[in-house]
């Protein structure tokens, strides 16, 4: 229904990605060939890999701990004044391993945050007044996050302080109203290049580290929403996409709305996720 969220795990050549409409976790193992999915409490907005065989996962409510193999879900934060009109939506891991995900207003108020959660649960609003949030990823360095309001239709840039994770103050970094779309999901590449779902336009963007379009690529589906590369050389593009996203705002056309796709042949390697509770090592 609502394909969101796509993440690699080199560890079990296992590609991850969340149903949010259907509140599933589905992996795909690529050395099977197999598909199985877990059943969340609440409606899913992002997963990041963690350690010990489980996920963090942004649901309604809060940030949890999934475990992969009985799919227990163990709360690490919760919103203090929960609400059905606040959800979690996109999220990342940062290159330090704290989970960044933003709310959103389910009704696109401007009542959404973006929180980041370290390993102990503890959490820190970085920026608020936001309705629904999208794009959320980082450059190679983790000095610059991405980050945007889909309803602005602009992905910005903020310097990021990689200890304390505070953020300047944020430049446009993609304007992405020229495209006739709002940004959904993004992804950074090994060169720094940042990959824009434009979900109403049925397009991905490949913009370079200043902010240039480098290449437009048409989706194999009207609706994509978020990518990740995976595969034992990071060199597979795995897409998202919409069937029905249940709020009556995106519904596809496409027979093929809500499949996951790869789209391999692009010349460009990924990087690897950084996983949560285990600071990356960026000197290799």
């Amino acid at each position: 229904m609502l394909g969101e969220s796509p993440v690699w795990d080199p560890h079990n050549a296992t590609l991850y990605w969340v149903d949010g409409v259907s509140r599933l976790i589905r992996m795909h193992d690529t050395l099977a060939g197999t598909f199985r999915q877990i059943e969340v409490p609440s409606m899913i907005g992002s997963i990041g890999l963690a350690q010990d065989g489980k996920l963090v996962a942004g649901l309604v409510d809060g940030i949890y701990l999934v475990d992969i193999a009985s799919g227990e879900c163990a709360p690490l934060y919760k919103l203090p004044r929960p609400s059905d009109r606040i959800r979690f939506n996109d999220g990342k891991v940062d290159r330090q391993g704290r989970f960044l995900c933003g709310s959103m207003g389910v009704y696109a108020e401007a009542s959404g945050e973006l929180i980041r959660v370290d390993s102990t649960g503890k959490a820190d609003v970085l920026a608020n007044g936001i309705r629904i949030a999208n794009s959320l990823c980082f450059s190679p360095d983790g000095a610059t996050m991405y980050f945007s309001d889909s309803l602005d239709r602009k992905v910005r840039a903020y310097a990021y302080d990689k200890e304390e994770g505070a953020l300047d103050r944020p430049r446009i970094h993609v304007d992405t109203a020229e495209f006739d779309s709002g940004p959904d999901g993004a992804t950074v590449d090994s060169e720094g290049c940042i990959w824009v779902a434009l979900v109403q336009a049925g397009k991905i963007g490949r913009f370079t580290p200043d902010g240039k379009l480098d290449c437009l690529i048409e989706a194999p589906t009207d609706m994509p929403t978020c990518m990740s590369f995976g595969g034992p050389d990071l060199t597979t593009l795995y897409l998202t996409s919409i069937k029905d996203s249940g709020s009556g705002r995106a519904i596809s056309r496409h027979p093929h709305g809500g499949a996951l796709y790869a789209l391999e042949g692009l010349g460009v390697k990924g990087l690897p996720e950084p996983r949560f509770g285990q600071p990356q090592d960026l000197t290799q």
